[in-house]
């Protein structure tokens, strides 16, 4: 597994279509065997800032199969406006995740 993040910063003006556009891209987005879960995170001390969080099979599965599919062409036409707003994006192998019970 790897955890893809990308980092956005939105003006308040677009955050709303922001938000209705992840909701919508992330049905095909869930609907690919290589996404295994996916989250979108708004800062609590900037609102301009945004994290997407995918988990994904493989790096070379999200990027030479999820982006060659039909799943990615649906994806993309919720999402492209926002392409440009992109700070950063990144793939992390995850190290350690411990959970309070």
């Amino acid at each position: 597994m790897i955890v893809e993040y990308l980092r956005y910063t939105i003006d308040p003006a677009r955050q709303s279509e922001f938000k209705e556009a992840y909701a919508k891209a992330s049905e095909p987005l869930l609907q690919s065997p290589y996404c295994l879960s996916y989250e979108l995170c708004q800062c609590d001390e900037d609102n301009s800032q945004f994290i997407i969080r995918i988990e994904w099979t493989s790096s070379s599965d999200h990027l030479e199969k999820f982006r060659k599919s039909e799943d990615f062409r649906r994806f993309l036409t919720y999402i492209k406006t926002y392409i440009d707003d992109i700070d950063e994006m990144r793939h992390y192998i995850q190290i350690d995740n411990k959970k309070n019970s």
